[in-house]
């Protein structure tokens, strides 16, 4: 049983469709890490565009594979992007999204024999 995500969005959209859960997962493992690696990249260096290029571009793949609590830091992180930098604890949250995507893509590895 997963606990670090949930495929009911996936299994509602695609009808049950094993096949299709399967390529999401794969795409999940392929896109993410590049666009998290990205994201720090970008946070490092406060440019907030490309923080938020990143961020809007992996919040629906988290929204529809469940991962709720990496999904309420990107939304942390974009507002961070709007603001400027006025947060000052982005990187802790940074920090604490790399460790909720990590956690989910070491499950789905395994749920999936990936």
């Amino acid at each position: 049983m997963a606990l670090q995500y949930n495929l009911s969005k996936v299994y509602e959209i695609s009808e049950n469709d094993n096949e299709f859960a399967l390529q999401i997962a794969s795409l999940f493992l392929e896109e993410v890490p590049f666009e998290i690696q990205a994201m720090k990249n970008a946070i490092e260096e406060k440019d907030y565009s490309k923080t938020y290029a990143s961020a809007h571009k992996i919040k629906p793949t988290l929204d529809l594979l469940g991962i709720d609590m990496a999904y309420e830091d990107v939304l942390l992180i974009i507002e961070w992007t709007k603001e400027k930098g006025k947060r000052k604890e982005i990187k802790d949250v940074f920090k604490t999204l790399k460790v909720r995507i990590g956690d989910a893509a070491d499950e789905i590895k395994k749920d999936f024999k990936l």
